[in-house]
């Protein structure tokens, strides 16, 4: 069992999902490099290849700045700039929090299934792309996603210090044409799915590859 904080803090604008890269990277030159827990670069070419706890993400059309845990005591370095606007793209956006959302969640293995959707998951790198493509079946494909899922599950839980003692059940319950993603400058593939699991995972965190730019987006489903 391990107790996280999360904060959602949405702005007052709007953003096409495809400008969350553009919008993360204006926050970050807001910031400034030296605080890596904006962008996840130690250096030139050095990775923090951790969980993100600081994400950008586009929910309900508004810009949107996830802080999971240890993010939330770093978000205050963007809120004590004397002007939060930015440009994304070619735009200035006036940057208003309209929402402020703080919540301490309990994460642990229950012994009861909740329902979620997962949307633009990145699930697969360039060599799983093939391998997933390469496999017979669709139940081996599913089999496949599951056991890929329940390691991003297992990521998140490294990255917020939580140890997971009992067994991850994960199930894919609906599965939905993939779609090609663009990550940077290459094409991945995005999927959009209904999975359960026995695993309490809060709204609007994200799972995969890309989290950090708004992919692989998780909400509870509550019915």
């Amino acid at each position: 069992m391990k107790k996280i904080r999360l904060l959602l803090v949405s702005f007052d604008a709007e953003i096409k999902a495809s400008e969350v890269p553009a919008f993360r990277a204006a926050v970050i030159e807001k910031v400034g490099k030296q605080n890596t827990l904006f962008h996840h670069h130690l250096g030139d070419d050095a990775y923090l290849y951790k969980y993100p706890l600081i994400q950008y993400k586009q929910i309900r059309k508004r810009p949107t700045i996830v802080c999971v845990d240890q993010g939330v005591d770093e978000i205050h370095k963007y809120f004590e700039k004397r002007s939060w606007d930015i440009k994304v793209n070619d735009r200035w956006l006036e940057m208003k929090v309209i929402k402020l959302d703080l919540n301490q969640f309990t994460l642990q293995v229950w012994n009861r299934h909740f329902n979620y959707t997962i949307h633009n998951w990145i699930a697969l790198n360039q060599e799983n792309t093939e391998k997933y493509n390469n496999m017979p079946t669709l139940s081996d494909r599913i089999s496949f996603l599951e056991k890929t899922l329940t390691g991003n599950i297992l990521s998140f839980a490294k990255g917020v210090e939580w140890t997971v003692d009992k067994q991850i059940e994960l199930k894919i319950l609906n599965f939905k044409e993939p779609r090609t993603v663009k990550v940077k400058t290459n094409d991945l593939v995005g999927f959009n799915l209904d999975f359960s699991t026995n695993v309490f995972l809060p709204n609007f965190i994200g799972l995969g590859k890309g989290v950090s730019k708004g992919y692989g987006i998780v909400r509870q489903n509550h019915h």
